[in-house]
């Protein structure tokens, strides 16, 4: 079976694929908080601004997006802003699956929690403040969960010794 074109852009994406039940999910809630979007292997992307993913999330698990499967940040350093988070949801019912996006910079990145929504996210949200240093608002527990407790600075990020800090 042949892979549907790549998409790039919002507007390019809302064109080709109004009837998407993502898509029309965020845009009936709230047009403004869809900075982005993209199709691409038969996936889509769609980056939210920081301050409406945890609503984002709701909306999205309302219109059937039922599974929370993993989540992960990528440090673009020296970009600003610097980090991007992933999200990545199924829906059972469909088949199909998305990805949601948010980015967040320093000094202190922060973001709120979707463990509210999804408690599997819990651990997920751990890893990634433990190794990204990337704060979840309204975790229930967030603390490492890799490295031990007195660990210097996160590994992941990009700025981060090779060697460690000594």
């Amino acid at each position: 079976m042949a892979l549907a074109p790549t998409l790039t852009g919002k507007e390019a994406v809302l064109a080709q694929l109004p009837e998407h039940p993502a898509l029309k999910a965020i845009l009936a809630w709230k047009p403004e908080a869809l900075t982005d979007a993209k199709f691409d292997r038969d996936e889509l992307t769609l980056t939210v601004a920081p301050a409406e993913l945890r609503a984002a999330c709701s909306t999205l698990q309302a219109a059937g997006y039922n599974y929370f499967e993993d989540m992960t940040a990528v440090d673009h350093f020296p970009a600003a802003p610097r980090f991007q988070l992933s999200y990545h949801l199924l829906s059972l019912a469909r088949k199909e699956r998305i990805r949601l996006c948010a980015w967040v910079g320093e000094p202190e990145p922060a973001i709120d929690s979707i463990t509210p929504i999804w408690p599997g996210a819990n651990f997920f949200e751990r890893e990634v403040f433990d190794l990204f240093g990337i704060g979840f608002n309204g975790h229930p527990d967030l603390r490492r969960i890799m490295m031990p407790d007195d660990w210097q600075g996160h590994p992941l990020r990009k700025d981060y010794p090779v060697e460690g800090y000594r």
